[in-house]
């Protein structure tokens, strides 16, 4: 379960409960808004810049080729109340990674072990569906290696009727220059901030650049996106301030998934085990930056994955409560406002979802 953290008066704050290299790629009559030359041909999408011809089958770091390939689109509830919602968020789950971290829960998907393909114009269809559904977002869930595929089909959707948000979920390895092809296109930033310590990127992520890289990658998406914005039960748009006001007057425990987020950066934190000064460093990064601009969530989600343990013993337990409250005390000591917390037992494969091939 979530909740929030918020700010009330006097200063306190209280936890309530393509195809040829040499031509442009063209979906739907249009040409890609990414340059004469297909990305995919000399492949630099993400930070890694393997360098690979994805057209002629070659695979980088992210395992994928030119082919879309997904494991899920469907409903999802287990987001932040404000991207879930009551009715949940319309995730769609694409195989492969640029990061591929030694706990990640969706390992089998980030290494290409499952998924289907998918052509642009089903993807298109899929998140039409997913709006028919009633999906109070489309959520793009690590889809670094595969934007200039999705962008024509971002763009055919909204030219057919996709009115909901767009969220792209990533773990903020990104390329700026990646990113720029989605201005315009996504109105939601869901970004991880995994890491500060260049040791513990490069021991658990091969990736000792990954706090610099996420640096410039989270400017870029409060760039685009401003500061937050909601929607209330009424249809009235909110600020971050006024949206913290309402759900105060609200009684219930699911009050918050009735303001939904239309546009804005939310990132995570997922705290692991024995790790709290590098998270502490996280936070107090997070805050000074960007203060109440973005919205902070603290995670407790960390499950012991297989072999996790081999790269760092304490990756073999889980987080401890007095871990997470230290860590909440410290968030809230900072002056952090605008934030999300997570209650109850969150660890465990059962918040994992099955990648089936649902929706797909």
């Amino acid at each position: 379960m979530w909740a929030m953290i918020r700010g009330v008066p006097h200063g306190l704050v209280y936890v309530r409960l393509w195809r040829e290299a040499d031509r442009p790629l063209i979906f739907g009559g249009k040409k890609m808004r990414t340059g004469s030359k297909n990305p995919l041909s000399d492949c630099t999408l993400c930070p890694r810049e393997c360098h690979v011809d994805r057209l002629a089958g070659q695979r980088g770091y992210c395992g994928q080729t030119a082919q879309i390939v997904a494991a899920r689109a469907a409903l999802h509830y287990w987001e932040e109340p404000c991207i879930s919602g009551r009715a949940g968020s319309g995730a769609v789950f694409f195989c492969g990674c640029p990061l591929r971290c030694s706990f990640c829960q969706n390992r089998d998907i980030a290494a290409g072990r499952a998924g289907r393909e998918v052509g642009a114009e089903r993807l298109t269809e899929i998140f039409l569906h997913l709006q028919q559904q009633g999906a109070n977002n489309i959520n793009l869930v690590t889809a670094t290696h595969f934007v200039p595929l999705l962008v024509p089909a971002l763009e055919a959707a909204k030219d057919r009727g996709l009115r909901i948000p767009v969220v792209y979920n990533t773990s903020s390895y990104e390329k700026v220059s990646t990113l720029r092809m989605l201005d315009g296109l996504v109105d939601i930033y869901l970004p991880d901030l995994k890491y500060v310590s260049s040791a513990l990127s490069g021991l658990l992520s091969n990736a000792p650049d990954y706090f610099e890289t996420a640096q410039e990658a989270l400017a870029e998406m409060v760039r685009q996106t401003g500061k937050p914005l909601f929607l209330s039960p009424e249809g009235k748009r909110l600020d971050a301030e006024q949206m913290n006001e309402a759900c105060c007057r609200e009684e219930g425990d699911l009050a918050d998934a009735d303001f939904l987020m239309q546009k804005g950066v939310i990132v995570r934190h997922l705290a692991l085990p024995g790790q709290g000064e590098d998270s502490r460093r996280v936070l107090r990064y997070l805050h000074r930056t960007y203060g109440n601009r973005i919205y902070i969530s603290l995670m407790n989600q960390y499950t012991p994955m297989p072999g996790a343990a081999l790269k760092l013993p304490e990756l073999g337990r889980k987080l401890t409560q007095e871990e997470y409250e230290a860590l909440t005390g410290y968030a809230i000591a900072l002056g952090v406002e605008n934030g999300f917390l997570q209650e109850g037992d969150t660890v465990g494969e059962s918040f994992i979802p099955d990648f089936d091939g649902t929706g797909l």
